[in-house]
């Protein structure tokens, strides 16, 4: 994808357009049988009938790309496994990308927008830590696992060290998405905070109203999210 996300530093698409992030679509059953795609003639048969693709790189390289780019991972066809396999795959992919990029099993196609949008990356601001090949050259079962947890906290914290807490939990637990309201002590204004794996923004949008409660308020979206463990890090 780095080419394509390369077209978004023109200057007449930079001012008006961004990449919010990268999703790389893995196929787990495939990756299990070493074959990297489902059907592997059907897409070479794509790529020589169609002049615009590349024709020339391997499939390896394209898949190590792909993850190369990535902002998450989605592993698809996870229910076409049996556990020990899924293991095996996940661990592998695990060694092929950095910590901070998550791998997010998907059962029968299915997956969360909230999980999938969002990312603010700008990507194309941020290609030379995603290396390529190519630098040098011109009714369905759901994922119940997958969950939210609201926080509601009357302590107020101060942006750099919440940041720091949340990084961590991100890292060590599977976190995909953070993002909310936060009272900063003496400071009149709202915080608005999102993050994805290590990546944090945050901003001061309006004043607390007087009526308003000034409260600490996140989503954290992820798997097997334990509510009391996450707020325990956070206020201790």
């Amino acid at each position: 994808p780095k080419p394509l996300v390369q077209a978004f530093r023109w200057p007449e698409i930079k001012t008006s357009a961004t990449v919010d992030g990268v999703v790389t679509v893995v196929d787990c059953e495939a990756v299990a049988n070493g074959t990297l795609v489902g059907d592997i003639d059907a897409l070479e048969a794509q790529r020589q009938a169609d002049p615009n693709l590349d024709h020339e790189t391997p499939i390896e390289e394209l898949f190590e790309d792909q993850l190369a780019c990535a902002d998450m991972v989605l592993l698809t066809k996870v229910d076409m496994v049996d556990e020990a396999t899924l293991n095996k795959v996940q661990n592998w992919l695990k060694e092929q990308l950095p910590k901070t990029v998550k791998i997010v099993p998907c059962i029968g196609g299915e997956i969360s927008p909230d999980v999938l949008l969002g990312f603010n990356a700008a990507v194309e601001d941020n290609l030379d830590a995603r290396p390529s090949h190519h630098d040098t050259e011109e009714d369905h079962e759901h994922d119940d696992e997958i969950n939210s947890v609201h926080l509601i906290l009357e302590q107020e914290f101060e942006p750099k060290g919440l940041v720091e807490k949340l990084k961590r939990l991100a890292i060590n637990d599977e976190i995909y998405r953070i993002k909310g309201f936060v009272a900063v002590p003496n400071k009149p204004m709202r915080l608005v905070l999102q993050g994805v794996g290590s990546r944090f923004d945050y901003f001061y949008d309006r004043h607390w109203q007087k009526e308003e409660l000034r409260q600490t308020k996140l989503v954290l979206i992820g798997r097997d999210l334990q509510v009391e463990k996450i707020q325990s890090e956070l206020v201790h």
